[in-house]
Protein backbone atom coordinates (compact mmCIF):
# COMPACT_ATOMS: atom_id res chain seq x y z
CA UNK A 1 0.00 0.00 0.00
CA UNK A 2 1.50 3.42 -0.96
CA UNK A 3 2.76 5.17 1.95
CA UNK A 4 0.49 8.62 0.92
CA UNK A 5 -2.71 6.73 1.65
CA UNK A 6 -2.55 5.94 5.48
CA UNK A 7 0.23 4.68 8.10
CA UNK A 8 0.06 1.62 9.05
CA UNK A 9 -2.63 2.16 11.94
CA UNK A 10 -4.99 3.09 8.40
CA UNK A 11 -4.46 7.17 9.51
CA UNK A 12 -3.84 9.91 7.12
CA UNK A 13 -0.90 11.69 8.69
CA UNK A 14 -1.77 15.35 9.54
CA UNK A 15 -5.37 15.03 8.79
CA UNK A 16 -6.41 15.56 12.92
CA UNK A 17 -4.00 17.60 13.79
CA UNK A 18 -3.51 20.40 11.08
CA UNK A 19 -6.21 23.01 11.64
CA UNK A 20 -7.56 25.37 9.41
CA UNK A 21 -10.61 27.72 10.39
CA UNK A 22 -10.62 26.33 13.76
CA UNK A 23 -11.28 22.53 12.87
CA UNK A 24 -9.04 19.77 11.40
CA UNK A 25 -8.68 19.50 8.17
CA UNK A 26 -9.80 16.26 8.14
CA UNK A 27 -13.42 16.91 9.03
CA UNK A 28 -13.85 18.38 5.55
CA UNK A 29 -15.33 15.78 2.91
CA UNK A 30 -13.31 17.83 0.51
CA UNK A 31 -10.05 16.68 2.25
CA UNK A 32 -11.82 13.36 3.86
CA UNK A 33 -13.53 11.52 0.28
CA UNK A 34 -10.48 11.65 -1.51
CA UNK A 35 -8.09 10.36 1.35
CA UNK A 36 -10.53 7.43 2.06
CA UNK A 37 -11.02 6.52 -1.52
CA UNK A 38 -7.28 6.35 -1.93
CA UNK A 39 -7.04 4.38 1.03
CA UNK A 40 -9.70 1.85 -0.34
CA UNK A 41 -8.51 1.52 -3.81
CA UNK A 42 -4.77 0.38 -2.40
CA UNK A 43 -6.62 -1.93 -0.08
CA UNK A 44 -8.53 -3.35 -2.93
CA UNK A 45 -4.88 -3.19 -5.15
CA UNK A 46 -3.56 -5.16 -2.15
CA UNK A 47 -6.25 -7.99 -2.24
CA UNK A 48 -5.67 -8.72 -5.53
CA UNK A 49 -1.84 -8.74 -5.01
CA UNK A 50 -2.47 -11.13 -2.41
CA UNK A 51 -4.38 -13.58 -4.79
CA UNK A 52 -2.31 -13.55 -7.36
CA UNK A 53 0.27 -14.49 -4.91
CA UNK A 54 -2.06 -17.00 -3.88
CA UNK A 55 -2.73 -19.10 -6.98
CA UNK A 56 1.09 -18.58 -7.88
CA UNK A 57 2.03 -20.79 -4.61
CA UNK A 58 -0.65 -23.04 -4.87
CA UNK A 59 1.05 -23.54 -8.65
CA UNK A 60 -2.19 -22.59 -10.78
CA UNK A 61 -2.10 -19.40 -13.24
CA UNK A 62 -1.67 -16.18 -12.53
CA UNK A 63 -0.98 -13.98 -15.05
CA UNK A 64 -4.55 -12.37 -14.84
CA UNK A 65 -4.37 -11.55 -11.22
CA UNK A 66 -0.95 -10.55 -11.64
CA UNK A 67 -1.60 -8.24 -14.15
CA UNK A 68 -5.00 -6.82 -12.65
CA UNK A 69 -2.94 -6.52 -9.37
CA UNK A 70 0.04 -4.41 -11.22
CA UNK A 71 -2.55 -2.44 -13.14
CA UNK A 72 -5.14 -1.23 -9.48
CA UNK A 73 -1.78 -0.59 -7.97
CA UNK A 74 0.01 1.98 -10.39
CA UNK A 75 -3.26 2.97 -10.12
CA UNK A 76 -4.19 3.47 -6.34
CA UNK A 77 -0.65 4.89 -6.20
CA UNK A 78 -1.38 7.78 -8.51
CA UNK A 79 -4.83 8.23 -7.27
CA UNK A 80 -2.90 8.35 -3.22
CA UNK A 81 -0.37 10.74 -4.42
CA UNK A 82 -2.82 12.76 -6.67
CA UNK A 83 -4.58 13.09 -3.14
CA UNK A 84 -1.44 14.28 -1.78
CA UNK A 85 -0.68 16.82 -3.60
CA UNK A 86 -4.57 17.96 -4.10
CA UNK A 87 -4.49 18.39 0.15
CA UNK A 88 -0.96 20.02 0.35
CA UNK A 89 -1.73 22.71 -2.21
CA UNK A 90 1.20 24.79 -3.33
CA UNK A 91 3.17 23.14 -0.66
CA UNK A 92 2.73 19.75 -2.15
CA UNK A 93 5.43 21.25 -4.99
CA UNK A 94 7.72 22.55 -2.20
CA UNK A 95 10.92 19.98 -3.12
CA UNK A 96 11.19 19.93 1.01
CA UNK A 97 8.00 17.95 1.26
CA UNK A 98 9.21 15.93 -1.12
CA UNK A 99 5.71 15.07 -2.57
CA UNK A 100 6.37 16.02 -6.22
CA UNK A 101 8.81 13.53 -6.42
CA UNK A 102 6.44 11.10 -5.17
CA UNK A 103 3.81 12.58 -7.49
CA UNK A 104 6.29 11.88 -10.09
CA UNK A 105 7.33 8.44 -9.34
CA UNK A 106 3.91 7.44 -8.95
CA UNK A 107 3.55 8.04 -12.59
CA UNK A 108 6.30 5.74 -13.43
CA UNK A 109 4.40 2.72 -12.42
CA UNK A 110 2.05 3.21 -15.02
CA UNK A 111 4.39 2.77 -17.69
CA UNK A 112 6.53 0.34 -16.38
CA UNK A 113 7.95 -2.09 -15.92
CA UNK A 114 4.82 -2.86 -18.20
CA UNK A 115 2.42 -0.35 -19.34
CA UNK A 116 -1.23 -0.04 -18.07
CA UNK A 117 -2.21 -0.19 -21.84
CA UNK A 118 -0.26 -4.00 -22.13
CA UNK A 119 -2.29 -5.17 -18.94
CA UNK A 120 -5.34 -3.82 -20.51
CA UNK A 121 -5.00 -5.63 -24.28
CA UNK A 122 -3.74 -8.57 -21.93
CA UNK A 123 -7.34 -8.76 -19.84
CA UNK A 124 -9.34 -8.22 -22.97
CA UNK A 125 -7.79 -10.87 -24.72
CA UNK A 126 -7.00 -13.41 -22.23
CA UNK A 127 -9.67 -12.38 -19.65
CA UNK A 128 -12.70 -11.28 -21.52
CA UNK A 129 -11.68 -13.61 -24.94
CA UNK A 130 -11.78 -10.42 -26.85
CA UNK A 131 -9.60 -10.28 -30.22
CA UNK A 132 -6.00 -9.21 -30.03
CA UNK A 133 -5.83 -5.54 -29.99
CA UNK A 134 -2.40 -4.65 -31.06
Amino acid sequence: MPASASSSTGRSAGTGERVVFDRPIGRNQGIQFPIARAYVNARAADAMRYQAAALHDAGRPYGAEANMAKLLCADASWEAANACLQTHGGFGFAAEYDIERKFRETRLYQVAPISTNLILAYVGEHVLGMPRSY
